[in-house]
């Protein structure tokens, strides 16, 4: 199993790819620039399956349609922001850029903890919320990595000042799900370079010392 991060769209949100031996991949929060994510998946030959979103705000959507169009595969997303692709108000386009960002309803939607068999690709979903109330990180035990979207950063945590975010209950998120995962297991932020439980756990201002 091999991962590739692309950094796109407005903010450089990471888009991820998960990729089979076979050449299947998912796609994760294609957050701009279709083009450049369309053409990585013709020149490598890849065989999209799904795009699995980690929420919804508007940097890791802003390309979801023609990626979704292009390939013709499911879009998954948590049932609590079930309505945010439609809505610049609640994705954070209208209040962040003043540009409405917008794509259509995810075809699949996740409700809490539970399992995604895709494929090849066997997936534990994590709900994680307090970045955003549907934050989703997908862990993959057998390529031990966790796609954690804006929740877990390199050295930080996700902002909790917009639309349902709140701190206390992503605190929550990352200890009781996060940390709980093998201090081994990599984990592919949002934004930014990739890290590991275990450093986030001795070294994360945000996360060390922390204690319900």
């Amino acid at each position: 199993m091999k991962w590739r991060r692309m950094p796109a769209g407005p903010i450089q949100a990471n888009a991820y790819f998960l990729i089979s031996e076979d050449q299947s991949c998912l796609i994760f929060d294609p957050g701009g620039e279709p083009d450049k994510i369309n053409n990585y998946i013709k020149e490598k030959n890849l065989k999209p399956l799904a795009i699995l979103l980690t929420h919804a705000h508007f940097d890791h959507i802003g390309a979801l349609d023609e990626v979704r169009d292009k390939w013709n595969v499911p879009v998954y997303l948590h049932k609590n922001e079930e309505k945010w692709l439609e809505d610049p108000s609640l994705n954070g386009s209208g209040i962040l850029r003043g540009i409405a960002v917008t794509a259509r309803p995810a075809e699949r939607l996740i409700e809490g903890d539970g399992t995604l068999d895709i494929g090849p690709f066997h997936l534990e979903t994590l709900f994680t919320p307090g970045h955003s109330p549907g934050s989703v990180s997908y862990y993959m035990k057998d390529a031990d990595l966790v796609i954690s979207g804006d929740v877990l950063f390199q050295g930080g945590i996700g902002r909790t000042d917009l639309h349902g975010g709140s701190q206390e209950v992503l605190l929550e998120s990352i200890h009781q799900k996060l940390l709980t995962l093998p201090e081994h297991t990599l984990v592919l932020s949002g934004h930014g370079p990739e890290t590991d439980v275990q450093t986030e756990q001795e070294q994360n201002p945000f996360i060390n010392g922390f204690s319900l």
